[in-house]
């Protein structure tokens, strides 16, 4: 038997470059993923960061990608830093899609929507039609218009939601409350900051429940870096759950996602995410529907009180409009 005892050639030096331009692409590709992961772990939405952060689902899904790249590559740093990534950022989404045990609440349903307007353009038919066909029975609007309540009322809203607490204004800043039962202790509430949109409350009487009191809501816009203060300061300024006391629904075009800490800190007070609870929580609801190219991000909420449970989520189209309406059917204490 003949061996071949000729030594192994020496690694050449185009080969030291080319494995050194592969690692550093991996740390290129991965680094990205973990500081997203620290900044949305910590809560560091400032500046330009707080509206990348709406898109950190998507940034979630890349980083499965980041890790199976170095894992490919064989890069074993980068390949664990990626691991760390993906398990912090899809430990923060994945949930989001997976419905949770909701608390037993054996009393009447209520069929909630909510929809912004932009000012006042979103298609009043459409909007109407949503209201008759899903039974609604209370309904939350933004960016509502004079020219909007005239048409709603035009297509029969005032005899399918006749108890309302309005505030209609030419532009952004309108609210809405819209319910088929009695409202009292109604009113409004204008953010002091950014755009100073209004926020119309009220509390309904819903037949064989205790009272639930319900507010159209819209904080600030973080369009620019000078409005972040403003946006941080609306949802500061959100009313806080009442564990123990009364029952709050707070339903409208929050401006942020549940990555903003701003959000999870107004959820931490006692209210649970309607979408979330029900394992829709990633169903987009701004964005592209008005032609823009961006991805869709989940910006318009209903967050209800801990005690109540939520059945169902849908989102809707609402021609004319950004935003998507959202449809949460609730089951009260």
């Amino acid at each position: 038997m003949v061996v071949d005892a000729s030594p192994t050639p020496a690694p050449t030096p185009e080969r030291h470059r080319s494995a050194r331009l592969i690692t550093a692409l991996c740390w290129l590709v991965v680094t990205p993923t973990a500081f997203w992961a620290a900044v949305r772990l910590i809560g560091l939405d400032h500046g330009p960061l707080v509206q990348a952060l709406a898109f950190t689902p998507y940034v979630a899904g890349f980083s499965v990608l980041a890790l199976g790249l170095a894992l490919a590559l064989r890069r074993w740093w980068p390949a664990a830093l990626a691991a760390l990534a993906a398990v912090a950022l899809l430990g923060v989404v994945t949930p989001r899609a997976l419905a949770s045990p909701q608390p037993a609440a054996g009393g009447p349903t209520v069929r909630l929507l909510t929809a912004n307007l932009l000012a006042g353009t979103g298609d009043a038919r459409t909007l109407v039609e949503l209201v008759r066909r899903h039974e609604v029975d209370v309904l939350t609007v933004q960016e509502f218009t004079p020219a909007a309540q005239a048409a709603l009322d035009q297509l029969g809203l005032d005899r399918l939601l006749p108890h309302r607490q309005l505030n209609a204004e030419i532009g952004t800043p309108g609210s809405g409350l819209y319910s088929r039962w009695p409202l009292s202790d109604v009113g409004l509430r204008r953010n002091l900051e950014g755009w100073g949109f209004t926020q119309a409350y009220g509390t309904v009487a819903v037949p064989g429940a205790p009272p639930v009191r319900v507010e159209s809501a819209h904080p600030s816009a973080p369009y620019a870096l000078d409005q972040i203060g403003a946006w941080r300061a609306d949802l500061t300024a959100q009313p806080p759950a009442t564990r123990d006391g009364g029952l709050r629904v707070l339903a409208g075009d929050f401006n942020a996602t549940l990555d903003h800490s701003p959000l999870r800190a107004l959820l931490s007070t006692g209210y649970v995410d309607a979408a979330d609870a029900a394992g829709a929580g990633l169903t987009g609801t701004w964005g592209p529907y008005d032609g823009d190219l961006i991805p869709p991000v989940t910006i318009d909420h209903v967050l209800v009180d801990r005690r109540i449970a939520v059945r169902s989520v849908r989102v809707f189209d609402l021609p004319g409009t950004d935003h998507r309406p959202v449809l949460a059917t609730l089951a009260l204490p």
